[in-house]
């Protein structure tokens, strides 16, 4: 198991599976402050981060870490979203993805997550580049990468005999075993 990259994987296939109109998954590497630099993605788009709070042992190698996964949601438009414009609905259609993304995420669980809660949500900020907003939930993951992963192997030569058991002889008056006190 390969613990971030199947959480990303999973993760990802949630957000396109439940909300079709994004346009793009990707892992953050604040790519809203580098529009010229970076490669063009299509909005809306969703970028994942993830942030380790704490980590526990459970032995072998392997932690339960109490995880924050963040999801920013970049929504471009030249929309208005005042009161009253005559395009507020399509301006405003962020707010309906975040929502989309909340009810996606609050309270599931997956095969490399344990159940999600939402602690946070709020505007970040994006250099003018659009509407960026960041909703962050808690999960704790479990990573067994450290672990020692061992191969299942064949014994070929194995002599098995089936012949009469001998048992050690009790009568020369010698103790089987010397247990020093």
């Amino acid at each position: 198991m390969e613990a971030w990259t199947d959480l990303y994987k999973e993760l990802a296939e949630v957000i396109k599976t439940k909300t079709p109109e994004i346009e793009w998954v990707d892992l953050w590497h604040e790519q809203v402050s580098y529009l010229t630099d970076e490669l063009p993605f299509p909005s809306p788009a969703v970028f994942i981060s993830f942030n380790t709070m704490s980590c526990d042992d459970k032995g072998q190698l392997i932690q339960d870490c109490e995880t924050q996964i963040d999801f920013y949601l970049f929504f471009e438009t030249f929309s208005d979203t005042y009161v009253g414009s005559y395009n507020q609905d399509s301006a405003i259609n962020f707010l309906r993805i975040l929502t989309k993304l909340h009810t996606a995420f609050h309270g599931l669980s997956g095969n490399n997550f344990n159940t999600m809660r939402r602690v946070d949500m709020r505007r970040e900020e994006s250099g003018d580049a659009g509407n960026l907003y960041r909703i962050s939930f808690a999960s704790v993951i479990e990573d067994a990468s450290a672990q020692v992963e061992y191969d299942q192997q064949s014994v070929n030569e194995v002599d098995l005999s089936k012949g009469p058991i001998t048992r050690p002889d009790t009568t020369d008056g010698e103790p089987l075993y010397d247990i020093r006190m």
